[in-house]
């Protein structure tokens, strides 16, 4: 009988086998680092496709997703391939002179994850592209109203014989958690200026129901966007807005049949009739999805010396600096790329891609007055996308011009603050009470425990209202217009692209393609290539931060697994996930807020 270990001996042995199997997880995670570093890099260096001699390149709107195309890491761990619509456009503009393209098949999925501006963009490539005189069909088993007016460029529509053509008009939904709030003991103290009436995200927590200002800017919104969408497909189809306006109002057009009786569709049919249509009047051999494409061009080499930097600024913006695959507007982050482009001998011309609802007031002017530096230095033009707004503006409105779309959300000069008040539900629902001792007055003034004190809601209130002031004198100097100008479009009012030309928040409508045109012509550039900033972090240092220290990162990878699981599961998917980023964005943001209204779903 062997003789037992002793308690030392137990305790050295067990150390010893914690220490071996994180030596042994350790090399297994290195490994699996370096094999998918390797992978990810040969996939870089095979990405090129064989483009054959009539090939048709084919547009699924679900594959494009965001303004920049995502990595190969990221695309791999969220289970899909997809393209930005800044590469996309891209590509079907090289596409028209490109002999090897037939022509471009649109594919509809019936949920497309850009908005209405980044549709237009894609749009108007489209109808760039038919100047080449090759065909663009589209066709889908169902279209949604962004699909369809985007399928209304090509030549020929054709739909399933038993799909349907959601048009149906433009309808506003903003979802309220005060009653909700209320029955978990949650207040919600909402501070604004006076004056910023249509400033209305917060109004989501204090109120059950749309205040008559949001209710106001609203309607305009979508009406403005509803009568470019009617005035842009009744040209292409060739009807009035009148009758596309009752077709809407009666649902006459909604199913396949009505559809094609209404003239919304050319053709009632399967992908394989199309197909076989693509091969025989038009000699169709290949389909070439737009993300392989995309990717040929995108490599395709550029000798030119001068350039011109297109900065992204994509999404809410926040302090600090991204982290593996962390997403949003970091004002750090932002800032860097402005100061790298401003010092670059090669880049003559700055271009902010602005796309972004807006956020925390600090990096909207950390990022404002980088912008202010850029431009003694270099012309800086911002292309705004979906939305440019709030925060999204105040960086936008130092710049030398502005181009937005005619659908782009933007404006919204305003700000406001949220303090969430816990103590009823600590007490009332969880059975916990705090107790205080205090060295001065106002010590506990700003606890989440218990109302704001009134020298504390006094501070709060002079600090939305310096902010408001600041930022509208930031719009005056940098529109060339007075204060009580600014402030008369401002009190966190959103405008379409159309509308804030005519106000003087925006110099001319038109996509990315028209910003780098006007760089160029202000820089004195005729041949140029492109810097993108934020520059791209590559496989290994993704790797390391999705291993590293934080565990947020796997925590986005495993959403980023369960979001396309719950995607292909649910229907209910699009508005608990509108539930998901408000709840995410209150509960992680601080300080003052300089943001959109609402949310926008395009659907």
């Amino acid at each position: 009988m062997k003789k037992p270990l002793s308690f030392a001996q137990t305790m050295l042995a067990s150390a010893l086998g914690v220490v071996i199997v994180s030596l042994i997880s350790g090399l297994i995670m290195f490994i699996t680092m370096i094999s998918m570093v390797v992978s990810f890099s040969k996939m870089d260096k095979d990405s090129a496709t064989i483009v054959k001699n009539g090939s048709i390149l084919t547009v699924d709107f679900g594959r494009v997703s965001g303004d920049r195309t995502a990595s190969g890491l990221q695309m791999s761990l969220g289970d899909t391939k997809t393209v930005g619509l800044i590469d996309a456009v891209n590509a079907i503009r090289a596409a028209a002179n490109d002999d090897k393209v037939a022509g471009i098949l649109l594919k509809g999925c019936g949920a497309p994850t850009i908005g209405w501006g980044s549709l237009t963009e894609l749009r108007d490539a489209i109808e760039d592209f038919k100047a080449s005189e090759k065909p663009v069909l589209a066709y889908a088993t169902s279209y949604s109203q962004g699909e369809y007016y985007v399928a209304t460029s090509a030549d020929r529509i054709c739909l399933h014989p038993t799909g349907m053509v959601e048009f149906r008009g433009i309808g506003g939904e903003v979802m309220y958690y005060k009653d909700l709030l209320d029955k978990l003991g949650i207040e919600m103290q909402l501070i604004r200026p006076e004056s910023c009436s249509y400033k209305s995200a917060g109004e989501v927590y204090t109120l059950n129901h749309m205040s008559e200002a949001n209710r106001e800017q609203i309607r305009a919104y979508i009406g403005s966007t509803w009568k470019v969408l009617t005035t842009s497909i009744a040209e292409s189809r060739n009807m009035n807005v009148a009758d596309l306006n009752r077709i809407a109002d009666e649902l006459s057009g909604f199913m396949a049949d009505g559809a094609y009786a209404q003239h919304l569709v050319d053709t009632l049919c399967f992908e394989e009739d199309v197909r076989q249509m693509l091969k025989d009047q038009f000699q169709g051999k290949q389909l070439l999805p737009i993300e392989k494409y995309a990717a040929n061009v995108k490599m395709a080499p550029n000798k030119a010396k001068d350039a011109i930097a297109v900065i992204y600024a994509e999404g809410d913006v926040v302090d600090g600096t991204a982290r593996g695959f962390s997403t949003g507007v970091y004002g750090d982050d932002i800032v860097k790329a402005l100061r790298q482009a401003a010092d670059d001998k090669e880049v003559k011309a700055i271009v902010l891609r602005v796309n972004s609802p807006g956020g925390q007031a600090t990096a909207s002017e950390s990022m404002t007055h980088a912008v202010i530096a850029a431009r003694e230095k270099k012309p800086v033009i911002v292309s705004m996308g979906d939305l440019a707004a709030s925060a999204g503006y105040e960086m936008s409105c130092m710049a030398d011009v502005i181009v937005a779309q005619p659908t782009t959300i933007t404006g919204s000069i305003g700000v406001f603050g949220t303090i969430p008040n816990f103590g009823k539900l600590m007490r009332q629902k969880l059975g916990l009470n705090t107790d205080t001792v205090s060295t001065n007055r106002n010590s506990n003034g700003l606890s989440g425990f218990r109302p704001l004190s009134p020298a504390a809601m006094a501070m709060m209130t002079k600090n939305v209202e310096d902010f408001y002031k600041v930022f509208v004198g930031r719009v005056a100097e940098g529109r060339h217009m007075s204060f009580d100008e600014v402030h008369q479009i401002a009190r966190g009012r959103v405008w379409t692209g159309n509308d804030a030309i005519s106000i003087g928040l925006v110099d001319t409508l038109g996509g990315l393609n028209v910003a780098m045109a006007i760089a160029a012509e202000k820089s004195g550039l005729e041949n140029y290539k492109v810097k993108e900033f934020p520059k791209e972090k590559d496989t290994w240092t993704q790797l390391s931060e999705l291993f590293g220290e934080s565990s947020d990162d796997l925590n986005l990878m495993a959403k980023m697994r369960m979001a396309t699981l719950w995607k292909k599961q649910s229907k209910h998917h699009k508005a608990l996930s509108r539930l998901e980023q408000e709840v995410l964005y209150v509960s992680e943001s601080e300080g003052v807020q300089a943001r959109l209204p609402f949310v926008i779903v395009n659907d």
